[in-house]
């Protein structure tokens, strides 16, 4: 049995003030450091972590590098886990995209919204193959005993705990959370199903004073 922790990076200005970031270099507030120590010190206490695999965006980065700095293991960096990329999109407030662009939106058209792009961007379909191709290469490459922390965003961690869970794209976008520094535990195993999700948006840990609303 091999052991993956899905963790969410931490805090950015974005996330506060609510702008969809996509690909952009944001880097963590403050109290995103605070949550990125507390969460390596949790990965640390609670787990044996034998390797930290994250998104090379600089958020899920910087998250990680605290996450190595805490188990004394060394990050890898790679760029099927970065969140959907918004194109030309990103920097909007959430309000505004939805507002002005309710093609974008799941709860009021479902599945036709997961198809669009934006322009120079990517479908949420897209990210969705994306960051499921390399969760299947992780369930294949981990080890009996073996435990993988991965630093991601909040999409690709709805992409992977969705399918664990047999939802539908538009419930695990809208029926998931996944705070900032959040952790899910999925266990790899080589019956059927292969995976399962045993511990999920796991955010106790973080000192009172980082934790905040899901955004």
């Amino acid at each position: 049995m091999g052991t993956i922790l899905l963790c969410r990076h931490g805090e950015t200005p974005w996330n506060r003030d609510r702008r969809v970031q996509g690909w952009a270099p944001t880097e963590l507030t403050e109290r995103g450091r605070e949550q990125a120590a507390a969460l390596g010190e949790f990965l640390a206490d609670e787990y044996a972590v034998d390797r930290v695999v994250a998104s090379d965006l600089e958020r899920a980065a910087e998250t990680a590098r605290a996450v190595a700095r805490a188990t004394g293991v060394e990050a890898s960096f790679d760029a099927r886990w970065r969140e959907r990329d918004f194109g030309r999109m990103q920097g909007l407030a959430y309000d505004e995209l939805f507002g002005v662009y309710p093609e974008y939106t799941l709860s009021e058209i479902g599945y036709a919204a997961a198809e669009t792009v934006p322009e120079s961007g990517e479908s949420l379909l897209d990210m969705w193959a994306r960051v499921t191709a390399a969760f299947d290469d992780l369930c294949e490459s981990v080890g009996v005993d073996e435990t993988v922390a991965v630093v991601a965003h909040g999409g690709p961690l709805y992409a992977v705990t969705g399918t664990v869970k047999g939802l539908d794209i538009v419930a695990a976008v809208l029926d998931q959370e996944q705070g900032n520094c959040a952790v899910n535990e999925v266990r790899v195993t080589d019956g059927n199903p292969g995976v399962e999700l045993v511990r999920e948006n796991v955010t106790a840990f973080l000192p009172e004073s980082t934790t905040q609303e899901n955004y």
